[in-house]
């Protein structure tokens, strides 16, 4: 079957490789442009292979379309998208189009569905793929797959130790139920749906007023992107690594209560944080029992 992969990073490689293992015909690959600094796995794997590579800024750019339907594809796999594809490339193909979303659709529509399952609670989640419509993540789901959210689980763990391995598998399986006529086309029941808002700085500062696992959630659900956002004497610092540290009592919200080789222990109403690593802005993460000597910080001060 010939197929278009549109996707990204080692999620998109991983994706195309399985495809073609299984015996599918991969003609072109569209991916994110260059960003200086940073690769992108998937285009390596186009360039090695020499399956035809394209970078657009926009796929809704009209030239953009042109050179797809020369590529004459049956099927789009979307693995790892940010971009909005227009409607008649998601058309366009006679088997359609199926995409990947980390979440159990309809609940976290949107980009930062990870971030938000662990930020609000949630004990349980998993992977999409669906039929992509002019909506964002709105279309038919084809199969879902489900997982749990461990306690000390974060953003990144989440991903890559279950939502990546778990959503390459569910796309090669979904593409082998398409390719035999088996696809499913189920409606999202729009009476559990959910839409957050990509997850950025703004919803990363910590109130350290707020119960101990709401905050414990927070550090985790941004950890590693954007980070938990602290302050202490008007410098403010990222939180990343952080475990539950046990029941406080008597201390202000925010306070340091100890100081050991691990980190720095803050007291949170209904318990303490133990913060591991942070990283403070213009700098590069470190421990934090260093960032606790870098700083100053004593048991007995406050974060704010």
């Amino acid at each position: 079957m010939r197929i278009v992969v549109i996707g990204q990073a080692a999620f998109g490689e991983k994706v195309t490789e399985a495809l073609l293992k299984q015996g599918e015909q991969v003609v072109g690959i569209y991916t994110s442009p260059d960003m200086p600094g940073r690769a992108n796995p998937l285009k390596d794997m186009a360039i090695r292979l020499g399956i035809p590579l394209l970078q657009p800024q926009r796929m809704r750019a009209p030239e953009v379309y042109a050179g797809y339907v020369k590529l004459h594809p049956e099927l789009n796999v979307m693995a790892f998208v940010t971009d909005i594809l227009p409607e008649n490339i998601l058309a366009y193909p006679k088997l359609g189009t199926i995409q990947y979303h980390p979440s159990l659709l309809p609940r976290h529509r949107g980009g930062s569905a990870i971030n938000w399952a662990i930020i609000q609670g949630d004990t349980r989640t998993g992977i999409t793929i669906f039929w992509p419509d002019k909506g964002i993540d709105t279309g038919p789901i084809l199969m879902q797959k489900e997982v749990e959210i461990a306690p000390d689980d974060t953003v990144g763990s989440l991903y890559f130790n279950k939502l990546s391995p778990l959503g390459v598998e569910a796309l090669v399986e979904s593409v082998a139920l398409v390719k035999n006529g088996t696809a499913p086309h189920i409606p999202q029941d729009e009476s559990q749906a959910t839409y957050e808002l990509l997850c950025t700085e703004r919803h990363a500062v910590i109130d350290w007023s707020q119960p101990v696992q709401r905050v414990y959630n927070l550090i985790r659900g941004t950890n590693p992107q954007p980070g938990a956002i602290a302050y202490f004497r008007g410098r403010r610092f990222k939180i990343f690594d952080s475990n539950l540290a046990g029941i406080g009592a008597g201390s202000a919200p925010g306070t340091i209560v100890d100081i050991i080789t691990d980190g720095f222990v803050v007291a949170v109403p209904g318990g303490r944080i133990l913060v591991r690593r942070v990283q403070p802005d213009g700098a590069a993460k470190l421990a934090g029992a260093d960032f606790a000597r870098q700083v100053g910080l004593s048991v007995g001060d406050r974060l704010v």
